[in-house]
């Protein structure tokens, strides 16, 4: 085995043992409050000269269903994934994606901002600030 491919194995190794204890983190009861949030949606935050955009993950999340907010210097997202109707009379195989509320507080760039834009598309939501000139 080449020392390349050691470290592919090795990073391979690596990516399952976090995978596996992100799901058992996420699949352990809850030990907060009642109505806090049980997880947090994965993000990306990308900037232009022009704005910042925000990409909150929220597969089978009804925009009706989300808030977000701008709190001091972060964007706070906030709402809840319920079951879907399906679920009522079905034997479950597997449950991985997390259900009930959720919370993520996002730092944002420091700048200034005169438009916030949201949006709802293909799973995710969109939250496009743009910045004062």
């Amino acid at each position: 085995m080449t020392t390349d491919d050691r470290m592919t194995w090795m990073w391979s190794e690596a990516m399952a043992i976090f995978s596996r204890a992100e799901r058992l983190r996420d699949a352990a009861p809850a030990r907060r409050s009642a109505g806090s949030a049980t997880w947090e949606p994965a993000v990306d935050v990308v900037e232009t000269e022009a704005e910042v955009l925000v990409l909150v993950a929220l597969p089978g999340v009804r925009e009706q269903d989300v808030e977000a907010a701008i709190e001091g210097s972060s964007l706070v997202v906030r709402g809840r994934r319920g079951f879907p109707p399906e679920l009522r009379a079905a034997f479950v195989h597997r449950l991985e994606l997390p259900r009930g509320a959720f919370e993520r507080r996002i730092s944002l760039p420091a700048s200034r901002y005169e438009a916030v834009v949201r949006a709802m598309r293909e799973g995710l939501l969109i939250v496009s600030l743009r910045k004062s000139v």
